[in-house]
């Protein structure tokens, strides 16, 4: 899971530093997150690529940023998750190659490491190809609290949606999975 950021650093509550120097406190501190949020959509080679183009993206259009709507954090998510869209068919593509890859056979170790090991690897398969079928506004939802661990404020902001919107898509997005997945846990 992704480090939780509280919405009390420096830039939450102001513009974007305008310069390129200061502009880097914004990158160190928060591309990690928006690195794994990316990787894992989309993994880890396509990863480096849109965190890259997420902070070019973010410093190009650094004077837009309205801090009244909301905190940087989110706003990066927001810009992650736009850039990811446009990656949509590979990501596609990527749960459908998870969907389709065998688990291999732990090998010989402790008994409760080999039993977690064999269900997270039983399910994995399901699990992708279930994220795969999921409508693209739900996937997005899903994984911005999942990968991202963000509230439902900052996916409403990142996203640019209802605060309700998120809710109800989060709970469409759940019951569907937890339906695909029902039955591969015996």
């Amino acid at each position: 899971m992704i480090q939780d950021m509280t919405d009390t650093e420096p830039e939450s509550h102001a513009g974007l530093p305008q310069d390129a120097e200061r502009f880097t406190d914004v990158y160190d501190r928060h591309f990690d997150v928006i690195y794994g949020y990316v990787a894992g959509r989309l993994g880890a080679q396509t990863a480096d690529d849109v965190a890259a183009e997420t902070f070019t993206t973010a410093f190009r259009y650094r004077a837009r940023f309205d801090p009244a709507r909301g905190s940087v954090r989110a706003w990066l998510f927001g810009i992650a998750t736009n850039l990811v869209a446009r990656h949509q068919r590979a990501e596609a593509r990527h749960y459908r190659a998870l969907a389709r890859t065998v688990a291999e056979p732990p090998a010989a170790s402790h008994e409760s490491r080999v039993v977690t090991a064999v269900a997270a690897q039983r399910l994995q398969p399901q699990l992708a190809a279930a994220l795969a079928a999921l409508p693209a506004r739900e996937r997005d939802v899903v994984l911005l609290a999942a990968l991202a661990d963000l509230s439902h404020a900052e996916i409403a902001q990142a996203l640019g949606i209802a605060y309700g919107t998120v809710g109800s898509r989060l709970s469409r997005a759940r019951a569907k999975l937890r339906a695909a997945l029902e039955g591969t846990e015996r």
